[in-house]
């Protein structure tokens, strides 16, 4: 995998579906995340000037900001453009993009948009699937996050190897750590949704963990900020199942599966509650699934805690 950016944002197109990633595979993995580590200064630096709602509506029926659709019309036209990219789809988009053949690039292009007005951590997620949209889990073969907080970085997760890099402002990047490793100790811990929809036996188990003296709690509002959290310290995040939204808030291609494969490549554990994220079956584009992600140990309670409760049983509204 490249170290720092490359001059071409060409690669070769996939010539089949293989167990594992092939040479022209890695080739166009490599090239997407040189065109995410470039893009990722213009984005941050696009976002003083996008701090409002559009009169748009996205497909999960909200008025995304105008950050949000500079982000996504600029990563289609740099990743819908890369040879070996066959498909691109994003939150903003009802539907996927046909750019050629190879690879499908799923993209939440400015996660926790709804930050820029408070100036709180935001990230951008791409999921790299060897399928046609919408993919499963198992389809996955690369996974990336970029966190913009006080410094640009990005982590990413490619044939099982977990890889945080720091972004320069001209695009470059150079690896901070490699073989990233979720701790085994946790310290942090971080749930969303509003309490008052939490279920029962959800609301259960975070009495149990506010209660351990050992682990903090660290919500920022963006999930891959708080994701990165967990990775940095050990813990556990959670979008629960709601009584309002049984599905959860998360949506399964853009978020769960990426967030899934990297905590799960770095050693943690995923959830929906009952099974890996990488194993939900999602027949929609924007199906949306329950996540909880972190230390195994954590997960491991969690899902007992879940398997032991009531379960939410109210209708998605």
């Amino acid at each position: 995998m490249n170290e720092s950016t490359s001059n071409s944002e060409s690669g070769s197109a996939s010539e089949s579906n293989t167990e594992s990633v092939s040479l022209t595979d890695d080739e166009t993995i490599s090239s997407i995340l040189d065109i995410l580590a470039r893009a990722a200064p213009e984005i941050r630096g696009g976002l003083p000037g996008r701090r409002v709602k559009t009169d748009e509506e996205n497909p999960s029926g909200e008025s995304p900001m105008e950050a949000d659709v500079f982000a996504d019309k600029l990563l289609r036209n740099r990743l819908g453009s890369l040879d070996g990219v066959g498909e691109y789809a994003s939150e903003e988009r009802p539907s996927v993009d046909d750019t050629g053949s190879g690879l499908s690039v799923c993209v939440d292009p400015l996660d926790g948009s709804s930050n820029l007005k408070p100036n709180a951590a935001m990230g951008t997620i791409v999921a790299v699937y060897d399928a046609p949209l919408p993919a499963h889990g198992s389809d996955l073969v690369a996974a990336a996050y970029i966190l913009y907080g006080a410094t640009t970085t990005m982590v990413a997760a490619v044939e099982g190897d977990v890889t945080d890099y720091v972004i320069h402002q001209d695009g470059s990047y150079e690896p901070i750590e490699q073989e990233l490793r979720i701790p085994t100790e946790p310290t942090v811990y971080g749930f969303g949704g509003r309490v008052p929809n939490w279920p029962r036996d959800f609301e259960s188990f975070v009495d149990e963990i506010e209660s351990d003296p050992s682990l903090k709690l660290r919500y920022g509002g963006a999930m891959i900020g708080d994701v990165n959290q967990v990775l940095t310290y050990g813990g556990i995040f959670g979008y629960p199942a709601l009584t309002n939204a049984p599905s959860g808030k998360l949506r399964v291609q853009f978020e769960g599966y990426p967030v899934g494969y990297i905590i799960e490549c770095a050693g943690g554990a995923s959830s929906d509650g009952s099974q890996s994220l990488l194993a939900v079956e999602s027949g929609g584009l924007h199906d949306r699934t329950p996540v909880y992600v972190g230390t195994p140990s954590l997960v491991d309670r969690l899902e007992s805690a879940l398997a032991d409760g009531d379960g939410v049983d109210a209708t998605e509204t």
